[in-house]
């Protein structure tokens, strides 16, 4: 009777009127959702939630070590990937302010033999308007990223391809941009890269437990990331991570984050004048290592990152003075849907539960007859690729994921809450699929 009784007043904190209640009581609703998801295999990895300075939920979910049953917790090292851009971003009007450069700088000062760097400023990789191809899509990119590489060796790597289109003139997210302010960084301060940002942002700040993630090796009190196979969790591929560096190789905690967020109110780091260019919005809702949208008219600065078996978001709703950080350690675990649910609790709004999916068997010999580009839209494409055991869907300027069956010609990511259904036309052969994600069934017809 008791048992009962408990699990009906934990379906009524789960279902109750959101707004009525008070923020630690929200905060304690989504502690127990992400409970749940973490008992259904949906979640693993450290949360922390903050409004006007008080922290309301701090926790870790899961293990950061499956072998040695090591839990999650607030403490723990997750690679932020590329919620590293902000540090990056940060550091370079660190030293803007300093004299040391501009952001008006053409890339050429700082390597005066780059094609086309009198046309690119800092400004430009700072807000990915430089047109210069993103590293990490490369085709070469996942043969050479298990290798060690100096930052003259990555950029070496997109130096020699033609622009994708005039600076300025346009956003593509990219990597390599970052990869360059980080050499600039170096360059402009004498230092290297880690060494700076412990000077100037970790240190003043106390982020004792965050840094730039070592090339290779271990590091303490760290999380391993994993991906989710039919097996159970696995270890996921090596990335060497020289490689990622100031687009992607720091790590850090939801605590020194937390101190991150609060700093950025102050004139800690830079001046409020300074604070206001790093958060101004360019092409495509970016600004220098930030994007910006709106929630529910909430305006929302934040960021998120993926690596090989980690997940990361940091989202900063700047009028409510709401902080969301969220961490993971199991790379197609959803983030989204643990994002969506933490934020739609805090704003009072209603959320439900994500569907569950289950892998089907089918013969993988399918898989050839679904490869191919699919066009969404005028230059967006989602490329279908398969190495004749898995599948993979991969979007115009984004990573590529793995896709699961659950049919012969029905898909789900674990990435996101999103499915693919291929579709014939009359001569039996694939011809357009649709992409049905977030309440939207959007259709791709088959170009290639």
């Amino acid at each position: 009777m008791k048992k009962h009784l408990f699990i009906l007043l934990l379906l009524c904190l789960i279902f109750s009127n959101n707004n009525a209640q008070s923020d630690i009581e929200k905060a304690a609703r989504i502690d127990l959702m992400l409970r749940v998801y973490t008992k259904k295999n949906m979640f693993s990895g450290s949360v922390l939630i903050a409004k006007k300075g008080k922290v309301l939920l701090s926790k870790g979910y899961g293990l950061a070590n499956t072998t040695h049953s090591v839990s999650n917790l607030p403490t723990t090292k997750f690679k932020l990937a590329s919620v590293s851009k902000q540090f990056t971003a940060m550091a370079i009007m660190i030293l803007q302010e300093k004299g040391k450069l501009s952001t008006e700088d053409k890339l050429t000062k700082y390597i005066p033999d780059y094609p086309n760097g009198d046309k690119i400023t800092i400004h430009h990789l700072l807000t990915h308007t430089s047109g210069i191809p993103n590293v990490t899509a490369l085709p070469v990119f996942d043969t050479m990223k298990v290798k060690s590489h100096t930052l003259e060796q990555t950029i070496a790597l997109t130096k020699n391809k033609p622009l994708e289109f005039e600076p300025g003139s346009k956003f593509n997210y990219s990597n390599s941009g970052y990869i360059l302010l980080t050499y600039i960084i170096e360059n402009a301060s004498g230092k290297k890269y880690e060494d700076y940002l412990k000077e100037v942002i970790f240190d003043p700040l106390g982020m004792k437990n965050s840094g730039l993630y070592p090339p290779t090796g271990t590091l303490k009190n760290s999380a391993i990331g994993y991906t989710e196979a039919n097996e159970g969790l696995v270890e996921a591929p090596y990335i060497d991570m020289s490689i990622p560096s100031g687009a992607g190789a720091l790590y850090s905690t939801v605590e020194d984050l937390f101190l991150w967020d609060q700093a950025l109110y102050t004139e800690k780091l830079v001046k409020k004048e300074t604070m206001e260019k790093i958060m101004t919005v360019y092409k495509d809702n970016y600004a220098y290592g930030w994007m910006f949208t709106k929630y529910k008219e909430h305006k929302k600065f934040f960021h998120g990152g993926g690596i090989e078996g980690f997940n990361t978001v940091i989202n900063r709703f700047t009028d409510d003075e709401l902080c969301i950080i969220i961490l993971k350690n199991v790379d197609n675990y959803q983030l989204f849907n643990a994002n969506k649910m933490a934020t739609a609790i805090m704003f009072g709004e209603k959320f439900d539960l994500p569907s569950e999916h289950k892998i089907a068997t089918v013969d993988k010999h399918i898989y050839k007859t679904l490869a191919g580009d699919y066009e969404l839209e005028k230059d967006f494409v989602l490329s279908i690729t398969t190495d004749g055991i898995n599948i993979y869907s991969q979007a115009t300027g984004q990573d590529k994921f793995e896709i699961y069956p659950e049919g012969e010609y029905k898909y789900f990511l674990k990435i996101v809450d999103a499915q693919l259904e291929f579709n014939k036309d009359d001569k039996g052969n694939i011809s357009s699929l649709i992409l049905h994600q977030g309440g939207a069934d959007m259709p791709a017809k088959k170009i290639k």
